[in-house]
C-alpha cells in the first residue's frame, strides 16, 4: 500500500509525487476543507456561552474533494499532512486530520519552505506532530473575524448600506480617511531658498544656504530673501572640506511586505498581482521539462536565509563577480517576525533569470528577476563612494555643497536595475580658497500636504504599525476597493503611481465606525490583538481569555450603535413610480445599484439604474402591444409595453462568444483551460475537454459580511 501525502495545491502535488517516487501518492485538498458553520445563535457557528466552542462544517465546494480524500485514505498505509508552513497551513492540516480521523499524536505533519527535491526529501525525514498552539491561534483569529465580520457588517448594512467592516480592513480604511482629512485641512505656507551657483575649472555646482551666523535659517517671504542676498556682499570663502569613504549596505532579503512594496514601485504591480505570481513561482514552473519551485514560500516575515543557500550564493558571487564582491550575512528580523521559515529567495542559484526566461511569462520573468537580484545582492559587499562636503561662507552666511563618486559598485553590480547611484562630482578645492565666479539664486516654494497612500506606502505603514499580517495585506487592499470604500487613481497626469482616495461611502463608513467603535477599530488595539494571537501561537496565552475579553468589550458597543446610529434614508431619483405614484429611490442589491419604489414592499416596482426602453419592431404574442427592449441583471431582453397588465418577456439571444485560452493547463486531464461565459453572463475558467472533463476552476468565495482579516 502506498503512503498518502496531502498538500494544498494541485500543481504542487504533481511535483512532489515525482520527487517522492512510487511509494507515495500525493493529492490536494485545494485549500481549506472546513469552515465555521453559519448556523446557531446569530449564524456565527460559535457557541459563545459554551467557552466560544466553534462548530465546523465541510465547505459546499469541498464535499466532493473530501469524499475523494476519504476513499483514497482507506487504500493507503500512512497519511502525511504537507500543507503550507504557516498558521493557515497548520489549521488545514488539523482539519484534514479531524475529517480523515488521522491520529494527531503521531508525527504526520511535514513542512518544507521550498518545493525542490532536496527540500522535500529532507522534510520527510523529520515529520512532527500538528502544532496545536498554531492551530489555536488561527482558530482564534478566524472566530474574531467571524464575530466582527458578521455582527459589525450586519449593523452597517442595516444602518448606512455599507457592505462590510472588519478587524483589519476597517483600520486600513481609517488610515486612508485620516490621511485625506490631513490633506483637506492642510494650509500651504510660503518659503524661499537661496543657492549659490558656483563655477570653477569649467565645472558648475550648487551650494545651498543653510545657516546665518550659526543658526538654521527659514526664509518666509521674498523681502527676507532679498535682504539676505544684499547682506552677502563679501567674498565667498571655503571654510571647511570633509572627505570620507562612505559604504552603503545592501538591503535585507525580501519578506512578504517588502516584496509587495518593491514590486509596486519598481514593476508597477498591485499587491494582489505580486502575490498571485509569487504563488505560481513557489508552486512550480516547468523548466526544460522539469516542474520545479523557483522561490521559497512567499508568505514570510523572516529575513533569515539557510546556511546551504548562503554558501551556494557566496560561491556563485565569487565565481561570477570576483572575491571582493563577496559580502556577509547581516540579519535584522522585525520584532514581530515569525521565524518558522526563511526569507523569500530563489531556490536555484544557477537558474539565472535570462537562462529560464523562455519558460516564464513576461510578468513571471519580471518578478523572478527582482527576487533573484535581491537574493544575490543581499550577500554581496557594500558599495563604496568617495564623499566630499564643502562649506562656503560669506559674511556669516553658510552655504553647503556635497558630492560623491562611486569607487566600488559592490552589491549594485547585481541590483543596478532597481537601485542606481548618481555621481555628483565637485571640482578640486582647498580650504580658505576664495571663489570668484559666484551668483545667487532665490526661489519661491510652498509647503506640500502629506502624500496620499499608494499601495506600497500603505503596506509599509501597516507593517510599521503592526496592523494585520503581511500575508493578508493584498486581500485587505483588494477588499476595501471591492467594497467601494476607496478608489485607486493616478496621483497626477504625469505619474505612474496610483494612490488611494476615500469615496463618499468610505468617509461615511469610517465616520460611523469611529463614532461608535473607536476603542476597538484603531491602530493600537488592532496591533495589540496581533501580539495576543502571536502569544497564543507560542503557547503563552489562552484563546478563550482573549475571545471573552474582546467579546465583553464589543457587544455593549454594538448594542449602543444599534440603538443610537441613525438609519440612512435611500437617495431619491426625482422620479415617481409608474405603478403607485410614490417616489423612486436608489438601492444597492446583489448585482449592484438599481432603482425601486420607496413604497416597497407594498409596491415591488424596480428597474435598472441605467435602464432605457427602446421600442422594437416586434409585437407581444399574447396581447398584441408593442414590445420594448429593457436591460436587466442578466443583460437585455424584450418586454411587453402593456406591463403590468401583460407580463410577457422574451429572451434576446446574444451572438455566441468564442472561448478564450488562459495559458493554463487542466490539473485533471492536462488539456488547455479556457475562459467561458455562463448563461448568466458571468465569466469562468473551465477545461476545453468538456464534456469529457468537467473541471471548473473555482474562484475563492467570501461569505456575506466576512473578510480574510
Amino acid at each position: 500500500m502506498k503512503k498518502l501525502v496531502i498538500v494544498e495545491s494541485p500543481s504542487k502535488s504533481r511535483t512532489i509525487e515525482k520527487y517522492l517516487g512510487n511509494d507515495y501518492k500525493v493529492v490536494s485538498s485545494k485549500g481549506h476543507i472546513r469552515d465555521l458553520a453559519t448556523s446557531g445563535k446569530g449564524g456565527l457557528g460559535i457557541d459563545i456561552e459554551n467557552n466560544f466552542t466553534p462548530t465546523y462544517v465541510i465547505s459546499k465546494d469541498k464535499k466532493e474533494t473530501v469524499k475523494e480524500l476519504k476513499e483514497t485514505a482507506k487504500k493507503c498505509s500512512e497519511i502525511y499532512l504537507a500543507s503550507d508552513p504557516d498558521r493557515e497551513g497548520e489549521a488545514i492540516a488539523w482539519h484534514l486530520a479531524e475529517v480523515l480521523e488521522v491520529d494527531k499524536d503521531q508525527k504526520n505533519r511535514v513542512i518544507f519552505n521550498e518545493i525542490t527535491k532536496n527540500a522535500v526529501i529532507e522534510a520527510f525525514k523529520s515529520p512532527r506532530t500538528i502544532d496545536m498552539d498554531l492551530v489555536k491561534s488561527q482558530e482564534t483569529r478566524r472566530m474574531l473575524d467571524r464575530i466582527i465580520g458578521f455582527k459589525l457588517s450586519g449593523l452597517l448594512q442595516n444602518k448606512i448600506k455599507s457592505k462590510s467592516a472588519g478587524r483589519v480592513q476597517s483600520v486600513a480604511l481609517n488610515l486612508i480617511v485620516e490621511r485625506e482629512k490631513e490633506i483637506q485641512a492642510f494650509k500651504s505656507e510660503e518659503y524661499w531658498t537661496i543657492d549659490a551657483l558656483v563655477t570653477k575649472n569649467n565645472k558648475k555646482f550648487k551650494a545651498s544656504l543653510n545657516k546665518v551666523h550659526g543658526k538654521k535659517i527659514k526664509i518666509k517671504n521674498e523681502e527676507e530673501a532679498k535682504a539676505i542676498e544684499n547682506a552677502c556682499n563679501g567674498d565667498y570663502v571655503i571654510t571647511k572640506i570633509d572627505k570620507k569613504v562612505k559604504k552603503k549596505q545592501p538591503r535585507l532579503p525580501f519578506i512578504t511586505s517588502t516584496l509587495q512594496q518593491e514590486a509596486s514601485t519598481k514593476l508597477n504591480f498591485s499587491s494582489k498581482k505580486t502575490m498571485s505570481i509569487a504563488q505560481k513561482l513557489y508552486e512550480g514552473i516547468s523548466i526544460k521539462g522539469n516542474h520545479e519551485g523557483l522561490i521559497t514560500y512567499m508568505r514570510s516575515d523572516s529575513t533569515r536565509l539557510s546556511d546551504v543557500f548562503v554558501k551556494e550564493a557566496f560561491d556563485y558571487i565569487e565565481k561570477e563577480y570576483g572575491k571582493k564582491y563577496v559580502g556577509k550575512v547581516h540579519q535584522k528580523n522585525n520584532k514581530n517576525a515569525q521565524d518558522a521559515h526563511e526569507a523569500i529567495r530563489v531556490t536555484h542559484i544557477d537558474y539565472t533569470p535570462d537562462s529560464i526566461k523562455e519558460d516564464l511569462t513576461n510578468d513571471e520573468y519580471k518578478l523572478y528577476k527582482l527576487i533573484y537580484a535581491r537574493s544575490i545582492a543581499y550577500l554581496m559587499a557594500p558599495s563604496q563612494s568617495d564623499s566630499v562636503s564643502v562649506t562656503i561662507e560669506n559674511e556669516g552666511h553658510e552655504f553647503n555643497a556635497s558630492g560623491s563618486v562611486l569607487t566600488f559598485d559592490g552589491y549594485l553590480k547585481a541590483y543596478k536595475d532597481y537601485e542606481q547611484n548618481k555621481d555628483e562630482v565637485l571640482p578640486e578645492m582647498s580650504e580658505q580658497e576664495v571663489l570668484k565666479n559666484v551668483s545667487l539664486e532665490r526661489k519661491q516654494h510652498f509647503t506640500e500636504p502629506p502624500l496620499r497612500y499608494s499601495e506600497a506606502r500603505l503596506i509599509k505603514e501597516m507593517e510599521e504599525k503592526g496592523i494585520g499580517r503581511p500575508s493578508t495585506y493584498a486581500s485587505i487592499i483588494d477588499t476595501i476597493q471591492k467594497r467601494l470604500y476607496v478608489e485607486l487613481v493616478k496621483s497626477n497626469e504625469n505619474s505612474k503611481t496610483k494612490v488611494f482616495i476615500p469615496t463618499e461611502q468610505g468617509f461615511l463608513t469610517d465616520a460611523k465606525l469611529q463614532e461608535y467603535f473607536s476603542s476597538i477599530i484603531n491602530v493600537s488595539y488592532t496591533a495589540n490583538m496581533e501580539k495576543d494571537l502571536d502569544e497564543i501561537a507560542e503557547g503563552r496565552k489562552e484563546s478563550y481569555t482573549e475571545l471573552k475579553e474582546f467579546y465583553d468589550k464589543f457587544v455593549p458597543l454594538l448594542d449602543e450603535a444599534y440603538e443610537k446610529m441613525e438609519k440612512l434614508a435611500p437617495q431619491k431619483t426625482g422620479e415617481l413610480c409608474p405603478e403607485c405614484g410614490s417616489e423612486l429611490v436608489y438601492r444597492n442589491g446583489k448585482y449592484g445599484r438599481f432603482i425601486s419604489c420607496s413604497n416597497f414592499p407594498a409596491c415591488k416596482y424596480t428597474k435598472s439604474e441605467n435602464e432605457e426602453e427602446t421600442q422594437s419592431e416586434e409585437t407581444c404574442p399574447n396581447c398584441g402591444s408593442p414590445m420594448v427592449m429593457k436591460k436587466g441583471r442578466y443583460g437585455s431582453f424584450l418586454a411587453c409595453s402593456n406591463y403590468p397588465k401583460c407580463k410577457t418577456i422574451k429572451k434576446i439571444n446574444a451572438p455566441k462568444e468564442e472561448p478564450k485560452p488562459t495559458g493554463e493547463m487542466c490539473p485533471e486531464c492536462g488539456k488547455p483551460l479556457i475562459e467561458r461565459k455562463s448563461r448568466y453572463g458571468t465569466t469562468f475558467v473551465g477545461c476545453s475537454g468538456f464534456p469529457k472533463c468537467h473541471y471548473i476552476k473555482k474562484q475563492p468565495k467570501k461569505k456575506k459580511g466576512e473578510e480574510n482579516e
